[in-house]
């Protein structure tokens, strides 16, 4: 039986990979493993170990503590989220955050105040 820490981790190494535009291959490569591992580890059927998940924090430039960011303290729970579902696990969604970095960041702002006065008057 899966773990819920194991599975969270494992989403989020896998929205991490997808918002550095980063294949299984090219991970597993660069951590010095196969892909299917990291196909393991990202639907928690697979615990990561500490050292491995240092070096797949490294290879996607964030600190460890990343991977459990949105988890409940003392429950290893998902925290409740204010957003409908896992809108990461959405590959459009995150395909419209990683153009949306990609914007020099001048007009990434306008572009954001756009977004903003857009929602407000929905």
């Amino acid at each position: 039986m899966k773990h819920p820490v194991d599975v969270h981790v494992g989403k989020r190494i896998r929205h991490r990979r997808w918002m550095v535009g980063m294949t299984q291959q090219q991970l597993a490569e660069r951590v010095g493993i196969k892909f299917q591992q990291i196909q393991k580890y990202e639907t928690g059927m697979n615990r990561v170990s500490a050292s491995r998940l240092w070096d797949i924090s490294e290879t996607l430039s964030v600190p460890v503590s990343f991977f459990f960011e949105g988890l409940e303290a003392g429950t290893g729970k998902p925290a409740e989220s204010a957003l409908p579902g896992d809108i990461l696990a959405d590959k459009e969604a995150l395909e419209l955050v990683r153009s949306y970095y990609a914007i020099p960041e001048n007009q990434r702002r306008r572009l954001f105040e756009l977004a903003r006065v857009l929602s407000d008057a929905a």
